[in-house]
């Protein structure tokens, strides 16, 4: 099996692709040891000294580190991974599944047409860009022209999200839905 890595523009965060589906459908976003305990690997990869974040993607993995040199965590992050898809284990724990991409959104019924074309300009335009750089982005909330998103992966805690979220997505926005008149991080 090989794996390999790729570098984001979050430099704490590392994007590991086994060459095989990791989730069926959705992400799953796990900041924790308490979070990781729906998934084995997770579980294991938090484990390694340093590991401060897991995003589980389509066909990869984002590693985010909280201290230390990438070069002293990678070899066992690597190891990790293969022995899990090597060994055949599921993904997800028993009874575990990603959460649904609409759980807690907010916005009133009269905005159901913004939003619905929000939500279609964020699926298709943006979630396959984050998605390359190792992270996600979904749909939070929307009130009073203010368009609230969620950061997963790569894009939590990345230096470069407050320019993606104001100039790229929120320029996106604006374009094609005029009563769009901010995005802002939840």
């Amino acid at each position: 099996m090989f794996i390999q890595t790729e570098a984001t523009p979050n430099p704490a965060t590392l994007k590991f692709l086994p060459g095989r589906a990791v989730l069926e459908s959705g992400t799953l976003d796990m900041a924790s040891k308490e979070a990781a305990k729906q998934s084995p690997l997770a579980a294991a990869l938090f484990e390694i000294p340093n590991v401060g974040g897991v995003f589980f993607g389509s066909d990869f993995i984002s590693i985010t580190k909280r201290d230390g040199e990438w070069q002293q965590i990678k070899p066992a992050i690597l190891g990790a991974i293969m022995e899990h898809f090597i060994s055949g284990a599921p993904l997800l724990a028993s009874g575990a599944e990603p959460a649904p991409a609409d759980a807690d959104e907010f916005f009133d019924a009269k905005d159901a047409d913004t939003v619905a074309t929000i939500k279609d300009l964020i699926e298709t335009r943006v979630r396959p860009a984050v998605a390359g750089d190792g992270g996600d982005i979904t749909f939070k909330g929307y009130k009073e022209g203010v368009v609230y998103l969620t950061m997963k992966g790569a894009c939590s805690g990345c230096p470069s999200s407050t320019a993606t979220l104001q100039h790229g997505i929120q320029n996106l926005l604006k374009h094609f839905v005029p009563d769009v008149v901010e995005v802002r991080p939840v």
